[in-house]
């Protein structure tokens, strides 16, 4: 199998969930490419191209991170390639990463829309990529039973009434953007009310969500592959993020730590209610974040934690995705062409 992961930068990536199924891919014998998202090439007259970035197949790589430093160094490969004779393109960058560089957060999933045109099988379904985006907007699209009170907008009115009815305590986030930035909890006490408003309103659109009182115990992310929770060896992969003292925000990336969970009744309400829809839409790898029994947040373009598993006993998962993966391929070689991408994305 040749499958290329699409990152933000390969020069600047970190060690993490794309480097960590990267390596079990290489571990499993199959030739791994990596780019970035600046890296795609359109002629008119012939299949995009890719510049990527490959580890030698004798190198061994016992861990992530000892792959990540292969990929980074000097010995490692650089050439360019017809995407045409590529198997998969799995897309891992995350746009919110990208400071400085707007024209960045979209080109993945732009390209990715063509190369799935030339009958590549792109991981998540690069339109339904397109048409959630925008991942806070793909939310509001759920069952609004297993959601929070909320409202987007732009108009600063509405969000200081939305404050009122909520007993002048709500979170305050930008439509675009993750990884706790930007995200303000705004209760009675908060002299910058105004202030705060009006800086997200400058970059957008603004989602006011009711405070959870339970968020103090921090969120669970529970990862789906083929809308169902991955087990393994009888363990989920679930991971409970809890914030650092003084800190709401349960963000990795904020000095959140990572702890343990089961998968509760509730959580599985939830799953059942969005599985449906993840599978209709073709989105094969995906993260829930959950407060108690509300869905606080859906990741589909880069979701992540597999990295911490091992600090709470939990298996890595990789491997798991990787078979799933391979199965995909042999479905699209066997059937040839008559399974959509969509289709293929989500398919056991």
């Amino acid at each position: 199998m040749k499958i290329c992961f699409v990152l933000n930068d390969v020069e600047t990536e970190k060690n993490g969930t794309s480097t960590a199924l990267m390596c079990m891919t290489h571990q499993r014998g199959h030739e791994v490419y990596a780019m970035g998202v600046g890296d795609f090439n359109f002629h008119h007259d012939s299949p995009i191209s890719v510049n990527v970035t490959q580890v030698p197949a004798n190198t061994k790589t016992k861990s992530p991170a000892k792959f990540l430093e292969a990929l980074q160094g000097k010995k490692a490969k650089k050439k360019q390639i017809d995407s045409t004779k590529l198997d998969v393109l799995f897309i891992r960058n995350n746009p919110t990463e990208e400071e400085g560089r707007q024209w960045a957060e979209q080109a993945g999933v732009a390209f990715g829309r063509m190369i799935q045109q030339q009958d590549v099988l792109v991981l998540n379904d690069a339109y339904a990529l397109s048409h959630a985006f925008i991942d806070k907007l793909y939310f509001e699209e759920l069952p609004q039973e297993i959601k929070p009170d909320s409202i987007i907008t732009r108009d600063k009115d509405q969000l200081m009434d939305f404050w009122e009815k909520q007993d002048k305590k709500m979170v305050l986030k930008p439509l675009e953007g993750s990884g706790g930035q930007d995200v303000y909890l705004i209760d009675k006490h908060e002299k910058n009310i105004n202030q705060i408003i009006d800086h997200l309103i400058s970059q957008g659109y603004v989602i006011a969500q009711e405070f959870l009182p339970a968020v103090k115990d921090g969120d669970v992310r529970v990862l789906l592959l083929n809308g169902k929770v991955m087990e393994k060896d009888g363990e989920k992969a679930i991971i409970r993020r809890v914030a650092g003292e003084g800190e709401f925000r349960s963000n990795f990336a904020l000095g959140a730590t990572a702890d343990s969970s089961d998968l509760t009744p509730e959580m599985q309400r939830i799953v059942d209610l969005t599985a449906p829809k993840l599978i209709r839409d073709g989105l094969f790898f995906v993260g829930l974040d959950i407060v108690k029994d509300k869905l606080i947040e859906i990741n589909v373009l880069s979701p992540g934690g597999m990295e911490h598993f091992k600090d709470i006993g939990l298996p890595p998962f990789t491997d798991y995705v990787i078979e799933a993966i391979e199965r995909k391929v042999e479905y699209k070689n066997t059937y040839k062409g008559q399974l959509s991408n969509r289709t293929l994305a989500t398919m056991d």
